[in-house]
């Protein structure tokens, strides 16, 4: 499965892959940055009763409601104790997101020869949402796929329902 995610990322950036690179704990992740429609401070959110642990609430952008969600807290990593907190606003099919990171680091641009595949690992860690492994001078960076991250039941409890007219 994860060497289809590599492969597609081969197939469709032919040339250069352009992903924004952030903070998630002592970490750094990145996802891709066609999916990103902007990056804010952390803004105050309106909790929703019963909700899960990483879903934050909703909040007002501009007229439009966002659900915001701690990726921290969904990965289980744990926040930097010096932290500048963001908030990407990301599109996942058509569903404005938002998602609070530690830190926005940088906008990578890289090759997919320099993209390496998610190692095996034993049946002790889900990695099914992981595109790859972006290599840089000294360090890694995990590729993410948001979509797999905030799994089918977070997208649908927070996506709006739709009322009959």
């Amino acid at each position: 499965m994860e060497k289809d995610n590599i492969s597609k990322i081969k197939r469709t950036n032919a040339e250069l892959s352009r992903f924004i690179e952030f903070s998630l704990g002592r970490e750094d992740y990145a996802i891709p940055l066609l999916m990103v429609r902007e990056v804010i401070s952390v803004p105050e959110t309106t909790p929703i009763p019963k909700s899960p642990n990483h879903f934050l609430g909703i909040m007002n952008l501009r007229g439009q409601v966002i659900s915001v969600i701690d990726l921290r807290k969904k990965l289980k990593v744990e926040a930097k104790q010096d932290k500048e907190e963001a908030v990407i606003i990301v599109d996942i099919g058509g569903l404005n997101i938002g998602v609070v990171v530690d830190s926005i680091n940088r906008v990578l641009a890289f090759s997919s020869e320099e993209v390496s595949e998610m190692p095996e690992v034993e049946n002790q860690i889900n990695t099914h949402y992981i595109y790859g492994v972006y290599k840089k001078e000294h360090s890694l960076t995990v590729l993410l796929d948001l979509a797999k991250v905030l799994d089918i039941k977070d997208i649908e409890a927070i996506r709006p329902t739709k009322k009959a007219a």
